[in-house]
């Protein structure tokens, strides 16, 4: 029989921007994960931290300030204790997300009772592609078209597949997510998970404790006003994708006999997931395929669901899926705190975001009973995770 898996919090950092005057221009990226774990610590402090069976972290890559296997150096460098074993994960969007199923079915089969699982991912410090050596084969042998190497041009392709989501639909679509994510942090949404940073500049030393990338003064105006970077007369821009971004955090998930154990309180339970392959061409429709695969081994519809947060890597891919579900590009129940494309997307951290945003709906919602998290992933993926009211 299967044993339940529980997600009992949620801590991350404020997202910084990728740029030398970003929060984390001089920030280690370890540090940022480091701070997180602690603070998730703090927060729970009946979990002792040498009880802690796992950490499984993730980070696209993995060289330098996220090398060194990861989840272990995390161990040792927040102090959990030497016995407390860790590994390093790159599934590049999806890697938190990756970590998060990971521990839940070590929890699930009985291996273990307390895994924290998460992902960190420092832009300014490894740029998009920069430490990466894709086999030339790719290309020679026709493997992949080249757009596929360049997630700007996926998203473009994806245009060219769904001439019905228009550049003025995926603006629309963006302006509504920093209206979301304003009113969020208005709220105070992200003050349940998020915790404040002392970092270092040329300037001296300052606290950060709000999410740097949003722009709440973004109007319809401004966001048409700009120009793709990817394609002449292009659709796909800074205003209707993501940003470039430095950010960590991660989530406590236990057994039930470590929740009775430790006197801990659940927010949800993880019930399912899919991950699934799609051309690496169009990457961006990923969630569409991967979301379908979870709802049908369920037996579930979209209309069971109840809150669903999606990775907004880029605002075209977003659109698609509310067209392919028939929901309505302002759909209440879909990314109802907004999502990356105000607040930003450190690659392998964002699938740790999604879990804690879609754990506080449910927490502020007694009425909603299930929810998804769900992305698209580089070189053509998509990943959907189902989790329920605990």
């Amino acid at each position: 029989m299967t044993a339940t898996a529980y997600y009992i919090d949620g801590v991350r950092v404020p997202i910084g921007r990728a740029k030398d005057t970003g929060y984390y221009a001089h920030t280690r990226a370890d540090d940022l994960a480091v701070r997180s774990i602690r603070a998730l610590l703090e927060r729970n402090p009946g979990v002792p931290a040498d009880r802690i069976d796992d950490v499984a972290w993730a980070a696209t890559a993995q060289v330098g300030d996220q090398g060194l296997t990861l989840g272990r150096s995390l161990a040792i460098l927040a102090g959990l204790g030497k016995t407390v074993p860790g590994y390093a994960i790159d599934r590049m969007c999806a890697g938190a997300m990756t970590a998060i199923v990971n521990a839940g079915n070590a929890i699930r089969v009985g291996a273990q009772d307390l895994v924290l699982a998460g992902g960190v991912e420092h832009m300014g410090n490894h740029p998009m592609g920069a430490e990466i050596d894709p086999n030339p084969r790719f290309l020679s042998d026709k493997l992949v078209d080249p757009t596929a190497l360049v997630m700007g041009n996926t998203a473009e392709n994806l245009h060219d597949d769904h001439p019905d989501v228009t550049r003025q639909r995926c603006d629309e679509f963006a302006l509504l997510s920093q209206e979301r994510t304003a009113k969020a942090q208005a709220d105070g949404i992200f003050a349940t998970h998020v915790v404040p940073v002392t970092v270092r500049s040329p300037e001296g030393w300052r606290v950060v404790d709000v999410d740097e990338h949003p722009r709440p003064g973004t109007t319809p105006e401004s966001l048409a006003g700009l120009e793709s970077p990817f394609r002449p007369g292009g659709r796909v821009t800074a205003g209707n994708a993501a940003g470039l971004n430095d950010g960590a955090g991660g989530v406590l998930l236990a057994s039930e006999q470590a929740v009775e154990e430790h006197g801990l309180t659940p927010k949800m339970k993880m019930m399912d997931y899919a991950f699934v392959g799609v051309e690496p061409e169009t990457m961006g429709y990923g969630p569409v395929p991967a979301t379908r695969k979870l709802l049908q081994r369920n037996g579930l519809t979209i209309d069971d669901i109840d809150v669903v947060d999606m990775n907004e890597a880029f605002a075209v891919q977003c659109v698609a899926f509310l067209d392919a579900f028939d929901l309505p590009l302002d759909a209440d129940k879909v990314n109802p705190y907004g999502g990356a494309i105000a607040m930003g997307h450190p690659l392998a951290f964002s699938g740790a975001r999604l879990a804690m945003q879609l754990a506080t709906y449910l927490d502020r919602n007694p009425d909603a009973q299930r929810g998804i998290t769900t992305m698209c992933i580089g070189l053509g993926m998509g990943a959907a995770v189902l989790w329920e009211r605990a």
